[in-house]
C-alpha cells in the first residue's frame, strides 16, 4: 500500500473512531440526563455554555464527520499532490479545525437561542400543549426549507468535493482553515434547520439525532441524495402539521 493510501485510511479511520467517541459521549449523556434531573428535556439542557458548546460539537462530530469524510479525503489527496511536486504541504487538521469553528459558533447561538427560548415560554406562561405547538412550527419550517432552491445550492456544494475544494482553494494553514469554515458554512447551511428540530425533539434524544444523521448521510453521500432531502422535507412538514393538531405526539411532551 503507498504511503498516500495509508495515509487516507488513517484519515478515514480517525473521523470514524472520533464520530463513534462521540455517539458513545452522547448516549451516555443521555442515560445520564434521564437518571439525574428533567431539565435535560429544556432547550438549553439546564446547562452553561461552556458545557452546552462542548455537547453541541459532540452532536457535531457524531452526525457530521461521516459525511465530511469524502471533503477531508479529498483535500488530503490535494496536499499530498502538491507535496509530490515539492510545495508547501497542510495537514487535514486545518481544514477540519476550521470546520468545527464554524460549527461551535452556531452552537454558541444555538445556546443563545435555547436561553431565549426557555425564557419566552416563561413569560407568557405558555402551557405544555402551546410550547408542543411551537416545535411544530419548527419541524415545519424545517420541513419547507428541505424543499427551497437555498437547500439545494447548499446541499450541491457539500456533494461535490472536488469542486470545492477546487473553487475555494486558499495556500498554507490559515488558508486551510478559510477552507474549512467555509465548507462548515456550506454545511451548516444545508443542515441548520435538521439540527434545529433537536430543540422539539429532545437534545439528547438518541433517536432523533440517529434518524438526523441518517437523513444527513442519505442526502450528501447517496446518488438520489437531492430526491431525499426532498422526501424528508415533506416527512418533516407532515410530521410538524400533525404536532400542531396533537403536541402530545412530541417525544419530550409532559402534559
Amino acid at each position: 500500500m503507498d504511503l498516500i493510501a495509508l495515509q487516507r485510511n488513517a484519515i478515514l479511520a480517525m473521523l470514524i473512531a472520533l464520530s463513534v467517541a462521540a455517539w458513545a459521549l452522547l448516549i451516555w449523556q443521555d442515560t445520564a440526563g434521564h437518571d439525574a434531573h428533567s431539565s435535560m428535556a429544556s432547550p438549553s439542557m439546564g446547562l452553561g455554555a461552556p458545557l452546552f458548546i462542548a455537547v453541541w460539537l459532540a452532536m457535531t462530530i457524531a452526525m457530521m464527520f461521516p459525511t465530511v469524510a469524502p471533503m477531508a479525503l479529498t483535500f488530503h489527496k490535494m496536499q499530498a499532490a502538491r507535496r509530490k511536486r515539492g510545495q508547501a504541504f497542510v495537514g487535514t487538521w486545518a481544514f477540519l479545525a476550521g470546520y468545527l469553528l464554524v460549527w461551535m459558533a452556531s452552537g454558541l447561538l444555538a445556546y443563545i437561542g435555547a436561553l431565549a427560548a426557555e425564557a419566552g415560554a416563561a413569560r407568557l406562561d405558555l402551557s405544555a400543549s402551546a410550547q408542543g405547538r411551537v416545535g411544530g412550527l419548527i419541524l415545519i419550517a424545517a420541513g419547507l426549507y428541505q424543499l427551497t432552491p437555498l437547500k439545494e445550492l447548499c446541499l450541491t456544494k457539500c456533494r461535490t468535493p472536488i469542486g470545492f475544494i477546487m473553487t475555494s482553494w486558499r495556500e498554507g494553514t490559515l488558508g486551510a482553515l478559510q477552507m474549512g469554515a467555509h465548507h462548515g458554512a456550506w454545511c451548516l447551511g444545508c443542515c441548520w434547520l435538521l439540527c434545529a428540530i433537536m430543540f422539539p425533539l429532545g437534545m439528547m434524544n438518541v433517536a432523533a439525532l440517529a434518524s438526523v444523521t441518517v437523513i444527513v448521510f442519505a442526502e450528501k453521500t447517496l446518488p438520489w441524495g437531492p430526491a431525499v432531502a426532498q422526501a424528508m422535507g415533506i416527512a418533516i412538514l407532515v410530521y410538524g402539521l400533525l404536532i400542531i393538531l396533537q403536541p402530545q405526539a412530541l417525544p419530550i411532551f409532559h402534559g
